[in-house]
């Protein structure tokens, strides 16, 4: 995609600056959740947000106006312009300070028609369009760091690019679509957000004393076996969106049971279906156990006592897990049947678990060797981030995969196909040599017949 823009440059005006809120704000100190603070959220969320321009709003500088709505949004959202500590136990608490947000400006020699249809991240040069933080060694650290990094990019159309990239710590994706839609109504003339944020974040607090109550896969590497994923360089990856619109979801659903074809949702199916393809292309042995990971929201479920507007961290991953030979000499049904499984099981108890082991094993990192991991953010609204220009072009996640190690990581959203169908997108990332034979096995399981 990135090879079909033009050549462009992108001039920023003048160095970032510090955004603060617009109005003074409690100087206080606010843990985060045990859920919040664990070692798979300390990263930068990525997303970006593409805008044609509008006559009507011809001779307003994007610029300005969301910079205004962005202090004025850092009010009722004031921990996100605070900073964040580590305590004991790697526990990290936000000092609410009014230290404020990083915000740049800038211009490219484009226009929003340049990009084409973008339907699935990567989004196209992403990187001159998002603003980056200081690394040490490679990695991005969080703690006593901004938590939010804004750049809006105008474009020679009368459009612009809203790329910004969010603590994950602070947020998960509902949450971060949350604050940015409370920065899009001041943008567009509101006294306050329709939504008011809440903090909420003993919710998911460890319990006195702790006790984990489930095995926690997710946090258990698998026994043995090499995993070409961890090993690949980057140069030798392949990545390809996906698309699972009404026929390949049909050609899905007749290959699961009869007795299943009713209840199973559309990401149930595309993440067997995947999960198993993925599986069989890069060739692991029989008896090799293969896991799939998910993200499962908190948010509605029944039992799980959250404020309305709480924005913070409200999922765990839960784990479907099998051997290779299984997965691959089984119909589609059981790949399901394990899915359904891992997706009930996450209820209130389930996330103090893991809130509990959290506390008693340090706050590990996710398990990430021969695991495919994957996030459905087809509901969370991406484009419906409207600062007064319109709905956005492009809405989504900047990049294809973020966290540890990005191509075991997968996004699934929404998109029009070449047909005008709504999709389901997935943008895969393999070892080149497996590609092909992934394809093969997606065909294999999406024709109807």
């Amino acid at each position: 995609m990135a090879s079909s823009l033009p050549a462009f440059t992108v001039r920023r005006a003048g160095e970032p600056v510090l955004v603060a809120p617009a109005a003074p704000t409690p100087r206080e100190a606010k843990p985060l959740s045990d859920i919040d603070d664990a070692e798979g959220m300390r990263f930068y969320s990525s997303g970006i947000h593409l805008y044609r321009g509008d006559p009507a709003r011809a001779g307003q500088d994007p610029a300005r106006v969301v910079r205004e709505a962005l202090a004025r949004a850092l009010v009722p959202y004031y921990p996100l312009a605070g900073r964040l500590r580590e305590e004991k136990g790697r526990k990290l608490v936000v000092d609410c300070a009014g230290q404020g947000v990083m915000f740049a400006e800038a211009d490219a020699d484009l226009t929003a028609d340049d990009f084409g249809d973008v339907k699935s991240p990567p989004f196209p040069c992403f990187e001159r369009f998002i603003l980056e933080s200081t690394t040490i060694a490679g990695v991005e650290p969080v703690v006593d760091r901004p938590l939010l990094y804004v750049q809006v990019t105008r474009l020679k159309c009368g459009g612009f690019i809203f790329g910004r990239r969010i603590c994950h710590c602070l947020v998960d994706a509902p949450g971060a679509m949350q604050f940015e839609k409370a920065v899009c109504e001041f943008a567009r003339g509101a006294e306050a957000p329709s939504l008011a944020p809440a903090w909420g974040r003993e919710t998911f607090m460890a319990r006195q004393p702790p006790r984990p109550s489930y095995p926690h896969l997710e946090y258990r590497e698998p026994a043995g076996g090499h995993d070409r994923m961890m090993s690949t360089p980057p140069g030798d990856m392949a990545r390809v969106p996906f698309f699972f619109g009404p026929r390949e979801i049909a050609g899905l659903r007749q290959r699961a049971p009869p007795h299943m074809r009713g209840s199973c949702s559309r990401f149930e199916l595309v993440a067997a279906g995947i999960w198993r393809s993925r599986a069989a292309a890069l060739e692991y042995a029989p008896d090799e156990e293969v896991r799939l990971s998910f993200i499962v929201n908190a948010r509605g479920r029944a039992g799980v006592p959250l404020p309305e507007g709480f924005y913070g961290n409200a999922f765990a991953y839960s784990v479907a897990a099998t051997t290779a030979g299984e997965l691959c000499g089984r119909d589609l049904g059981y790949a399901l049947e394990l899915v359904k499984k891992a997706k009930a099981a996450v209820t209130h108890d389930y996330l103090l678990s893991v809130a509990d082991l959290m506390v008693l094993e340090g706050r590990p990192l996710f398990a990430l060797s021969r695991t495919y991991i994957v996030s459905d953010v087809s509901h969370a609204g991406f484009k419906s981030v409207d600062f007064g220009w319109g709905e956005a072009v492009y809405g989504g996640p900047a990049k294809g995969g973020e966290g540890p190690l990005p191509g075991v990581t997968n996004y699934l959203s929404r998109a029009k196909n070449g047909k005008g169908e709504e999709c389901t997108v997935v943008p895969v990332c393999l070892p080149k040599d497996a590609m092909e034979k992934f394809q093969l096995e997606v065909e294999g399981l999406t024709a109807e017949h």
